[in-house]
């Protein structure tokens, strides 16, 4: 199973970085959205990461300018037809996701290996949707994509060893660093991180200790780089919760369950970083913790 070229469904930020590392190195590569405003966005958003690295000395222009003809955009998911390679990167919804695997199927070309980029979803039922099923992987990056090293690599009780084969190389030719998982829900980091953030969210909400001092707590005592509010603002409280509800529902283990306070605070669009406030407050100059009225 040769890859050459590479489709990417999803110019998000997951999507876009995917698409840009793939481009980086050497892949044609071509990367579908759903409407030319938010192509546009997606390669805008790879060309200006691109800029900065140039700025910064990390990459040549040459090498830029290497990886922009290496990518291409469409909104057409035809398009893909003749990629060996497509992962879909889109919202983290399992009837979005199956319907464009579905029509993905009939598309693509028999030896087409596919791939999601799912965070929480089980990659079987998406791959149940195909007649592929031997051919369809879990790819699963970190954002930011270009930056983090990580990639989950995520083998169903269907997928063939020469695909599994093929999505881990192709991971480690794009400068990752693939591990190998089954398919469950939330896979490895997912499985460990939901419930130590989850937990935290129940510290404050119990008040076990201040929003500062949890962060201080987790950094200081066991050398996280940021504490695990700090991250939850990082991630998306949003994002979180609809993650946290998925693996509950998964594998009805408490330790998943979103405690009252995330689901309160995601009802008030207390989101994080990106509303603006989360557990913390983002509207001074740093950062401040955010009165909860606990």
């Amino acid at each position: 199973m040769a890859i050459k070229k590479v489709g990417v469904v999803g110019a998000g930020l997951m999507g876009a970085g995917i698409a840009q590392i793939s481009a980086a190195a050497g892949y044609e590569t071509i990367v579908r959205e759903v409407s030319q405003e938010f192509l546009d966005k997606g390669l805008h958003r790879i060309e200006g990461f691109l800029s900065k690295s140039v700025e910064k000395g990390k990459m040549s222009a040459e090498q830029k300018d290497a990886t922009l003809r290496k990518l291409t955009g469409t909104t057409q998911v035809a398009d893909l037809k003749e990629c060996d390679l497509v992962m879909e990167a889109v919202t983290e919804d399992i009837k979005v996701k199956r319907d464009l695997f579905s029509e993905l199927d009939k598309i693509c070309h028999p030896g087409t290996i596919f791939a999601s980029n799912t965070s929480s979803l089980t990659v079987t039922e998406m791959a149940a949707v195909t007649k592929r099923p031997d051919q369809f992987v879990g790819l699963h990056f970190f954002n930011p994509v270009p930056i983090m090293k990580l990639v989950e690599v995520v083998r169903t009780i269907q997928t063939s060893q020469e695909t599994f084969d093929a999505a881990f190389a192709w991971s480690k030719s794009v400068g990752k660093v693939p591990i190998a998982c089954k398919d469950n829900s939330g896979f490895v980091v997912n499985l460990l991180l939901v419930p130590y953030l989850v937990g935290a969210i129940r510290a404050v909400q119990d008040g076990v200790a201040s929003i500062e001092d949890i962060d201080k707590g987790m950094t200081l005592g066991c050398g996280y780089p940021m504490g695990p509010l700090t991250l939850l603002d990082f991630v998306g409280l949003d994002t979180t919760y609809y993650i946290a509800n998925i693996m509950f529902d998964e594998y009805r283990e408490q330790q998943y369950a979103p405690p009252p306070l995330l689901k309160k605070m995601v009802q008030a669009g207390l989101y994080g970083r990106k509303s603006g406030k989360g557990f913390y407050d983002y509207s001074g100059e740093k950062p401040v913790p955010n009165d909860l009225g606990l």
